[in-house]
Parts: structure tokens; C-alpha cells; sequence
């Protein structure tokens, strides 16, 4: 697909036109607007106007990249699930009271846009460096890492059996054999990232409850206003796991963005964190749980780097993108080395 904005302006149209307010109404609808926002490397993601009965809307388009829908099993090792399950998973969190965008239509062939959904376009900032220095943010600063646990919390809550099948679960020994599985794939060139799954291995935590996870919570999926957090965004690496993955990794160093003196999100700090998820559920890890888990964090970036430049240098997808993010590699090596030095390891 390398459609125009008007041509999939055009798409837009003829896909909501049978939602509520749409054609059927008897009202003319049209979209205008339409722009492609940045975003992740694993997702492309328009921002539109779509006027109906109902008024003007402001929606989101997420969808699957030109070319990427009979992407090999590169999609599966960087973790994602398909897009109809994470529409799913929306309507699910926000069913259970998790700040989310509102799933307004998922996409079907006869739409030809692909694979992806329309949902809401919520108000609000999600760069990172503009959340972290921005002088409008103070305030949300010293209240989102509170708030953060609070969203953590009711994620965990929501019940297993009303979630759609496909997402990934994996007990802990399984999991690290996948970790070693990807090192093995690409070679295994870095002794640190060996050096980082053994301890991961040796220091493994005891099988506890488990849960929905996110799976990519962190400071540039979290969209905020001058309050704090309006909403959860980007569950492509949503599954089932253990409650203290979320709670540590949003702690990693990589998603503190300069900010180290601020474990949580680099805007944040532990003790608010776990605060916020002990008001909802009771009872949250401790900060020393967390670490094992900003290891895992840690780890889990460099492996995401080392299949973003595999996908860049197979020519599987030639962006910039993949290229720079590729190239961080090493920043997981650095952030390892001190993490386990601190450990003792």
C-alpha cells in the first residue's frame, strides 16, 4: 500500500461508512486531515478528521506497514501480537477501567487498508523529551509515576478468561529459552548478553500469579496532559506474564531517556510507583524485585536491536528506522554491565 492522504482519505470514508453516524444515517460523512503521525518501528500510525452525524471526530488509523502484512518470522521475534487480537485486548482494558483509546472499527479485507483498527485520537503529549523538560508538565511529572502504578494495577486485574486467545504465555524457564533462542539466532556475538541471560537463569524468581501484561509500558507509550496520564497506548507486545515485568520495566534505563536520577520513566521514583499499584490492588513487588526485571528489560532491548538490524541488513525492511534502533545495541551492553555490577554479579 503507498496510498496518497487522499487516496486513503477516500478508504477512510468508504470503511466508517457504516458505523453510527455514517452513511447509513442518511447523512454525508468525509474525512480530512490526514496525516502520518511518527511512531514505532513496528507500526504506522495516520491521524484524521472524520465528520458525520455525530460532529467531528478526531481518529487514529494503526496499521500494519506497507509490505510488512506477509512479513516473516522477524514479526513473531520481535514479540507482536496481530492487530484484531490488540484491538481485543483494548476493548478489554478499557472495559475494565484502564485509561485506553476507544476501539472504533477494526478492519476487515473489504476495507483494503490492511491489517490494523481506528480508535480515538486522545488528547494529550507522548514524546518523551517533551513530557521530561517541558515547564506545562511539572505537575504531571510528580504525579505520573503514582499514576502509572494505579494503570499497572488494573491491567493485572483484568481476568484471563475474557481475553482473546493467541497472546503469548510463557512460564519463566520458557521464556529465557526464548531469549537464548533469539541470541543463538543472531549468532550470539555479545558475551555481556550471554553474561546477562545466565543471571537471569541463576536469579530466576519463584512461579507467582499470573497476569496480562502490557509488555511495552514505559515513557513514550504513555500519552499525558498537565494532570498526568490521559491514556495507555501501543499493546502490540501484550501478554501473559508476571506483574512485576510491567512494574520493572518501565524502570529500565533505556525508557529514563537521560533522566537516570528518576527510575520510573525518568520522571519518576520507585516508591510512587508501587504506591500507586499497592491503592488498587493491596499489595505490589518490592523495588528489589524490580531490579531482576530492569535486567530483563535491558536485556530484552538489546534483543530488540539485534532484530531490527538483522531485518535492516536481510533488506526484509530497508527504513532508517530499523537502521537506527539497530544501533543502540551497545547501549543495552553499557546498562547491563552496571546493572549486574550493582548486583553483585
Amino acid at each position: 500500500m503507498t496510498e496518497t492522504p487522499a487516496a486513503l482519505a477516500a478508504l477512510l470514508e468508504q470503511a466508517l461508512a457504516g458505523e453510527p453516524g455514517g452513511v447509513s444515517s442518511g447523512v454525508e460523512t468525509r474525512v480530512e486531515n490526514v496525516t502520518r503521525l511518527s511512531g514505532g518501528a513496528n507500526m504506522e500510525t495516520w491521524a484524521f478528521d472524520w465528520h458525520s452525524a455525530q460532529g467531528a471526530r478526531s481518529l487514529i488509523l494503526r496499521r500494519l506497514p506497507p509490505g510488512a502484512a506477509d512479513a516473516s518470522s522477524d514479526a513473531v521475534l520481535v514479540g507482536s501480537i496481530d492487530l484484531p487480537t490488540e484491538a481485543a485486548v483494548l476493548r478489554q482494558a478499557a472495559a475494565h477501567g484502564v485509561s485506553v483509546p476507544t476501539v472504533l472499527l477494526v478492519l476487515r479485507d473489504e476495507h483494503g487498508l490492511g491489517s490494523g483498527y481506528i480508535m480515538s485520537r486522545e488528547r494529550g503529549e507522548a514524546l518523551p523529551f517533551r513530557i521530561l523538560a517541558d515547564a506545562k508538565y511539572a505537575g504531571a511529572r510528580r504525579a505520573l509515576a503514582f499514576q502509572c502504578g494505579e494503570a499497572l494495577a488494573k491491567i493485572h486485574g483484568i481476568p484471563l478468561a475474557v481475553l482473546p486467545p493467541g497472546l503469548r504465555d510463557l512460564d519463566m524457564e520458557q521464556d529465557l529459552d526464548r531469549l537464548q533462542g533469539l541470541l543463538d539466532a543472531y549468532g550470539n556475538t555479545s558475551a555481556v548478553h550471554q553474561l546477562a541471560l545466565n543471571w537471569l537463569r541463576d536469579n530466576a524468581p519463584a512461579g507467582g500469579a499470573r497476569c496480562l501484561v502490557h509488555g511495552d509500558f514505559r515513557n513514550g507509550n504513555l500519552l499525558v496532559d498537565e494532570q498526568g496520564l490521559v491514556a495507555v497506548l501501543d499493546w502490540e507486545l501484550t501478554h501473559i506474564g508476571y506483574p512485576a515485568e510491567d512494574l520493572g520495566y518501565i524502570c529500565g534505563n533505556v525508557w529514563r531517556f537521560g533522566r537516570s536520577d528518576k527510575p520510573v520513566g525518568g520522571f519518576g521514583d520507585y516508591d510512587d510507583l508501587l504506591a500507586g499499584y499497592r491503592s488498587i490492588r493491596g499489595e505490589a513487588p518490592t523495588a528489589g524485585e524490580l531490579r531482576y526485571w530492569e535486567v530483563y528489560c535491558a536485556l530484552n532491548w538489546g534483543l530488540v536491536c539485534l532484530t531490527m538490524i538483522h531485518m535492516y541488513r536481510s533488506g526484509q525492511d530497508r527504513s532508517l528506522e530499523r537502521a537506527a534502533v539497530g544501533r543502540r545495541m551497545s547501549e543495552s551492553e553499557i546498562d547491563l554491565l552496571l546493572l549486574l555490577e550493582e548486583s553483585g554479579a
